[in-house]
């Protein structure tokens, strides 16, 4: 994949994400960079792909990736969550055999660590969602698909080889959510994954906004005009066919949880909510008809509360009380951190950047490694703690750090 924009332009967003404590690849013992890794197959972490995906993908593109809101400081936590809490390590238990496969609504996957519903993935390499689904397909992952992915759901699904699941942002017309949930139940959808926490109201992304300004390309050539921008997600191929005239945002500023009661009636595949982090409306959402929780801020994106999911996850699953599957999305990039999860109580993890590094950097083969690369980590976290299942995982495996 080409570099892109100017010399000059590129020069300086490199130079930003370097001098990034928040986006740079972790630097080797004696301090300094680390060199770039020319496959994916070389790949040790993560971060790896990270940083050839930082100089593959354009500045602007980049920014879109990476951005929380105001100064980034919940994507901070997020990862940061995780670090509060080690592995209780256990001596002389078989562990030549683990199992690390995970069943949601009667649907085996290989492995706890979905795809997150990422949008417009074709801004990060050519072959957007398709590659994402070829990779998730040959590791037996579960793939959810964002609204306003470039590629439509019929196509994703074909290319999965298996029913993915789909994200549904409400909008000010609520008869466009019902349209789009049928148009996924048509397409064979295992699932609806309804997103709560995206309200507008004015969330300031400065961190792409600021790294727009380091992008030369013009704008114009991809999104069209200003007033042609506002509205491009409601030209993606998912609202193809739909009425979306009456829509005036794709955020739901006014919706309350009858928005799940009235999605639950349209729909007989099971309905998770997206973007839970309070037991209260773990309990609500439930009340509502909610088949499953997804405890998110939306990677930091949509709110700046500086609480990361992990940390909101015991209350969620205390108030859950095991009557229905709960994932947890945000701050994942070890194995580790999917170890911990799943001993405070979740069902499955979700990961969304570290995928997206895997497929700016190399395209299915990057998307294929950052999963491969955590579920290695996964396995060697099991074989360290003495568990050889995912059901076994629990608060005895972990401690408290701080």
């Amino acid at each position: 994949m080409s570099v892109h924009g100017g010399a000059l332009a590129r020069r300086r967003f490199l130079q930003f994400v370097g001098a990034s404590p928040l986006w740079a690849a972790p630097a080797m013992a004696d301090g300094a960079a680390a060199p770039s890794i020319t496959s994916a197959t070389q790949a040790l972490n993560v971060f790896e792909l990270q940083e050839v995906a930082a100089r593959n993908i354009p500045p602007a593109h980049y920014g879109y990736l990476m951005t929380g809101v105001h100064d980034d400081k919940t994507v901070t936590a997020n990862a940061a969550g995780y670090s509060r809490w080690g592995l209780r390590a256990r001596r002389l238990v078989d562990v030549s055999r683990i199992d690390i496969g995970v069943t949601l609504f009667g649907q085996t996957f290989a492995s706890p660590v979905a795809l997150c519903p990422l949008s417009a993935q074709r801004a990060f390499h050519p072959d957007g969602e398709l590659a994402s689904a070829r990779a998730a397909k040959a590791r037996g992952a579960l793939q959810m698909l964002s609204t306003v992915s470039s590629t439509s759901i019929e196509e994703v699904t074909k290319a999965r080889g298996a029913p993915v699941w789909f994200q549904v942002y409400p909008t000010s017309d609520i008869e466009v959510a019902k349209a789009l949930v049928r148009r996924a139940d048509a397409a064979g959808a295992g699932a609806i994954v309804l997103t709560l926490d995206l309200l507008g109201g004015g969330m300031r992304r400065e961190t792409m906004q600021r790294l727009a300004r380091l992008d030369d390309r013009p704008c114009e050539a991809c999104h069209g005009t200003p007033a042609e921008r506002a509205t491009q997600n409601l030209r993606r191929p998912n609202y193809q066919g739909i009425d979306t005239s009456r829509v005036r945002t794709l955020a739901a500023p006014a919706f309350t949880w009858d928005y799940v009661s009235t999605l639950r009636a349209v729909t007989k595949s099971p309905l998770l909510v997206k973007g839970i982090m309070t037991g209260e409306d773990a309990k609500l959402a439930l009340r509502r008809g909610a088949d499953g929780i997804i405890v998110s801020n939306h990677g930091g994106r949509s709110e700046d509360s500086l609480i990361a999911t992990v940390e909101a996850l015991p209350e969620v699953v205390a108030a859950v009380g095991g009557k229905a599957p709960i994932i947890v999305d945000g701050g994942i990039r070890r194995g580790t951190d999917v170890f911990k999860a799943i001993a405070l109580g979740a069902d499955a993890v979700a990961i969304g950047r570290p995928y997206i590094w895997g497929l700016g950097a190399f395209g299915e083969e990057g998307v294929a490694a950052a999963m491969r690369l955590i579920d290695d980590e996964l396995l060697e976290a099991m074989r360290q703690c003495g568990v050889t299942r995912l059901a076994d995982l629990g608060k005895a495996n972990i401690q408290r750090l701080v």
